[in-house]
């Protein structure tokens, strides 16, 4: 099976690979924010939620209902900074996803990746890195939406987390850009064998 990566590239596309695959699942999982309500751990992604609180107007009491779910449409998503989060975010995690099994497809097939190829996903991976950075700097200018207010004790504020803490989901998506922006862009550019000049 011939390679169009050299030994850069090969290390190039598994740990592209990798920090796709943490950006992305650190993206989807709603443990970007934990806090607490009702005496019951909330937390939030951004456009996924644990645990939220139901009226029984029975009994008139309010309880929490432990489970996970993403918000029932994109208005319900708690803020508007969260939302441009969801997409921004969301987009960088295809460009590195996109970048990343195009890498994985060089380990396999010759000629596929070239230095220019290589040099241009790695601009790419650059792109998705700060796009998925600025999904994670917006995040806290939605701390002083209501529902998070709840879970972080009210105290919450923009750039103020409150009771709340971050969760291990924002730090794996913010990790794996921030390892692809160092790192795989630099890696990138010695990716690709020089292509051959076939006489015509």
């Amino acid at each position: 099976m011939a390679s169009s990566l050299t030994c850069a590239g090969v290390i190039w596309a598994i740990l592209s690979f990798l920090c796709a695959a943490a950006s992305c699942v650190g993206f989807f999982m709603p443990y970007w924010l934990l806090g607490s309500q009702l005496d019951k751990p909330v937390s939030f992604g951004t456009f996924r939620r644990c645990s939220y609180p139901v009226r029984d107007e029975s009994r008139q009491t309010t309880y929490m209902v432990e489970q996970c779910g993403r918000y029932a449409s994109f208005q319900a998503i708690p803020s508007p900074e969260w939302r441009i989060c969801t997409v921004v975010t969301g987009l960088g995690c295809g460009l590195l996803l996109l970048v990343a099994l195009t890498a994985m497809m060089g380990c396999c097939v010759s000629e596929l990746i070239s230095r220019t190829v290589g040099r241009v996903a790695g601009g790419i991976q650059f792109l998705g890195g700060l796009l998925i950075g600025a999904g994670c700097a917006l995040y806290p200018l939605g701390w002083d939406s209501e529902e998070v207010r709840q879970a972080c004790g009210n105290l919450s504020e923009q750039f103020e987390l409150g009771t709340c803490r971050f969760g291990w989901a924002y730090y794996c998506t913010g990790g794996g850009a921030a390892v692809v922006m160092l790192i795989c862009t630099w890696l990138s550019c010695f990716s690709g064998k020089k292509q051959k000049q076939y006489p015509y």
